[in-house]
């Protein structure tokens, strides 16, 4: 059984067609790489909402593993160019968890909320037969704005300038170097294992999300913007191009991989590129606001990179390498989860 996200073909034959009862009100439904449901509520606002699972970690420890499931839905929403403001959570918990982990656990849930203006409304706690570790439950999170405030993924333009934010595959060396301490610092040493336990924390993406608004939206800055989650930058520029009906080429050579990125990839046999990209976003920008919005990031230590460009003449996205170009695929799997997998088996830590 393939692990992660079911492919495009049941996805397509499900979620994206049995969507329940028709409304009006519904102005962005389930659909391919858009990150954030729209629906109208009357005078003007609208409710953009996001959900995505949660995760306890047991080599992570309750209060990281609630730190990044956290900022994992929270930056969901934040790519709307909008902050999340209520949250609600299901934890469906295995029945070895104890009431203290439980607490640890929620402390940090309530921490991390705090710390990005989330007010928890409600949800569902339990213990039960059948559940099991890493995810325990789901979360959801949403916010309100005018109805002309809000980005999907599916609003780049030809023309637009796509910008990388951090590195590939930053959700990958976050979580293995983590997971597997221990055989990752014997492999890249103690000075670029550092830099790999660092970047757990770094994965929230919100205030990303809203320093690049903060240039202007739609025409005036940027008019995109999409996590990058399974399937790495390939899989997150693709998605962003098909929401938006556009094409386009990516300078692969330009896509930044870290020396410390590198090496895991090294270790776990996975390709960068098409990894867990969790803690990055591709950003969508308006050519001549792509200078203001890079200096914005960078000016909040958030390295941007400029990878390609959108463009309504080219059919599908192409990958630029040297002189060559050849059409990108979105990834049959990501091959994070297989290495994750493998190393759990194998006992290492």
């Amino acid at each position: 059984m393939q692990l992660g996200k079911p492919t495009l073909d049941v996805m397509a034959k499900t979620v994206f067609q049995l969507k329940g009862r028709e409304s009006g009100k519904v102005l962005v439904g389930p659909n391919r790489g858009v990150d954030v449901s729209v629906v109208g509520i009357g005078k003007g606002q609208v409710m953009v909402a996001s959900c995505d699972p949660i995760s306890f970690i047991p080599s992570l420890g309750p209060r990281d593993s609630a730190l990044m499931s956290v900022h994992e839905v929270a930056s969901d929403v934040a790519t709307s160019g909008i902050a999340p403001r209520f949250a609600m959570f299901d934890l469906n918990l295995p029945p070895h968890v104890s009431n203290s982990l439980l607490s640890s656990y929620w402390k940090s849930v309530h921490e991390t909320c705090k710390s990005l203006g989330l007010s928890i409304v409600g949800g569902h706690t339990g213990r039960f037969e059948g559940c099991d570790y890493s995810v325990i439950g789901g979360a959801a999170f949403w916010t309100f704005c005018q109805s002309d405030r809000y980005l999907t993924s599916a609003m780049a333009s030809d023309g637009d300038d796509l910008i990388l934010t951090k590195t590939a595959a930053y959700g990958a060396t976050a979580v293995l170097s983590r997971v597997f301490p221990r055989r990752v610092r014997r492999f890249l040493g103690p000075s670029l294992f550092r830099e790999a336990a660092r970047y757990l924390p770094r994965m929230n993406t919100v205030n990303d999300s809203l320093t690049a608004v903060k240039v202007g939206i739609h025409g005036y800055g940027v008019t995109a913007i999409h996590d990058v989650t399974e399937g790495g930058v390939y899989a997150a520029v693709l998605e962003m191009a098909n929401a938006s009906a556009v094409g386009g080429i990516v300078d692969v050579e330009s896509i930044p991989v870290s020396e410390e990125t590198s090496q895991v990839s090294k270790l776990f046999r996975i390709d960068p590129l098409t990894s867990l990209g969790e803690g990055s976003l591709v950003i969508a920008s308006r050519p001549d606001k792509t200078k203001h919005v890079m200096d914005r990031l960078r000016s909040n230590d958030v390295q941007a990179t400029v990878i390609g460009q959108f463009s309504s003449r080219v059919q599908g996205v192409r990958g630029r390498e040297g002189n060559r170009r050849a059409r990108i695929r979105y990834p049959a799997r990501d091959p994070y989860w297989q290495a994750y997998s493998r190393g759990l088996r194998k006992g290492w830590n």
